[in-house]
């Protein structure tokens, strides 16, 4: 192939994803592809999709046809979760050329002989129990930081989760592969590491391709806040129950790592906290703000929550919506519940009808609108570090403080992947907040 062969890349779901579409598009690049925009003419379209929910799934049609737009005569490649669990199912949405499943997807180029479209998509896909071995990726180039990959699998049975059965059993990348990554990330002028994986918290497990822990997330990320270079360290999501004390008391002195929490709670109740079988109850859940709240008063904390599990009465809900509100957190994630095909969740009794879990996902995602304003509040007046994106919205800059208050000032492109010093002084209309340098940039004078 030559650079007149263009492929262009759209991910759905998660920061896992988007560091392996970034490492899947690099090796495109060393066979002499030439990167296009989505929105762009292209003469391959690869999707890395989801299947978290059923609205992901319907997502990936419409994206299809978006790409054909642009260029009827393209060949489209479907990989990542959805491509795993359902190949014949995408394979047979007009337009699909090739579906590739857990494995094969980190073998792109190699399963493509010609571009010439198929009346149905040829598929490659293994048995879920061969996704036993670790693929190593990080996302660079697209963002002003980079999502990098240290766990991929789970091991964890949550009645209502796919994600076992798209991406198979918990393994590691090796600790010395990791701040390899880490270092020639920051080595390229990123100035922000966000790091990410299935089961982070579970990190260490299936790192030489065996069961036990050569290492522990605590030892990560002790590791880690040693390498020369990284600006900010942040970590996406971790289960409550895999957060110990010691990792939070660390971050709190860390010379990298940011005070931004990101904890899946899914219920505020026991009960159902049990039917969904998760390893913690709220107990250990309350007991994990308070250290992070106790240690660093300034630390953001996200919390995702599902609606409408089977079970979820109106008095069960109402415990989850008090316990939230009663809780030192920041902002929620709020995920409407929705039936997946081979879960024990599927055939639980006293579903919740659709009107009810959307009633109370928007009851959530308003308290969250209240928490997000209520943080912001807190934080007027603090000195903080900005790290500003690369975009231009409606004449603004923003970014991201390090406890993750997003910031806007107007559009200036020499701020872009810059760190400064700024104190919070109002929050605007549109609920993000103004400021003030401490030291206004030179090229701003």
């Amino acid at each position: 192939m030559n650079l007149s062969k263009k492929v262009a890349f759209y991910t759905l779901g998660c920061k896992l994803n988007f560091s392996e579409t970034s490492a899947i598009s690099r090796s495109f690049q060393k066979n002499n592809y030439q990167r296009v925009e989505f929105d762009e003419e292209a003469d391959i379209y690869v999707i890395n999709t989801c299947s978290v929910t059923d609205n992901a799934d319907k997502r990936f049609k419409t994206i299809v046809k978006s790409a054909l737009k642009q260029n009827d005569k393209a060949f489209l490649i479907a990989i990542g979760c959805y491509a795993q669990l359902k190949p014949e199912e995408l394979a047979n949405i007009e337009g699909v050329d090739l579906v590739l499943g857990a494995t094969e997807k980190f073998k792109v180029t190699d399963y493509i002989n010609d571009l010439s479209k198929n009346d149905i998509g040829e598929v490659h896909s293994c048995e879920i129990e061969d996704a036993n071995f670790y693929e190593g990726s990080y996302s660079i180039g697209d963002r002003t930081r980079a999502f990098l990959k240290v766990q991929d699998g789970c091991d964890y049975k949550c009645t209502y989760c796919t994600i076992p059965l798209a991406r198979g059993i918990s393994r590691s990348d090796t600790l010395e592969n990791v701040l390899k990554n880490a270092k020639d990330i920051s080595e390229q002028g990123i100035k922000e590491i966000v790091l990410t994986g299935v089961n982070i918290g579970d990190y260490g497990k299936g790192e030489f391709g065996n069961k036990k822990h050569e290492h522990t997330f605590f030892e990560l990320v002790k590791a880690l806040d040693d390498v020369d270079g990284i600006n900010r360290l942040r970590i996406s999501s971790i289960e409550p129950n895999l957060l110990k004390n010691e990792t939070i008391d660390f971050i709190a002195n860390s010379n990298s790592f940011v005070p931004h929490f990101h904890i899946p709670l899914q219920s505020g109740n026991d009960g159902l906290l049990r039917k969904m079988k998760r390893r913690y109850l709220t107990r250990i859940y309350t007991d994990r703000v308070s250290q992070i709240k106790n240690t660093m008063p300034n630390a953001c904390i996200g919390v995702d929550v599902i609606v409408g599990f089977p079970g979820e009465t109106d008095e069960v809900f109402l415990e989850t919506y008090n316990y939230l509100s009663s809780l030192d957190i920041s902002y929620l994630h709020v995920f409407t519940y929705s039936e997946r095909p081979n879960t024990e969740a599927v055939l639980m009794d006293e579903v919740v009808p659709k009107n009810i879990r959307h009633k109370r996902s928007k009851m959530l995602r308003g308290l969250s609108v209240k928490k997000r304003r209520a943080f912001y509040e807190s934080q007027l007046g603090n000195t903080l570090t900005v790290l500003f994106e690369n975009e231009n919205k409606e004449g603004y800059i923003q970014g991201f403080t390090e406890n993750y208050v997003k910031v806007k000032t107007l559009w200036n492109p020499e701020l872009i992947n810059t760190l400064h010093t700024i104190k919070l002084s109002e929050i605007d209309e549109d609920g993000l907040v103004r400021f003030n340098f401490i030291k206004q940039p030179e090229f701003i004078c």
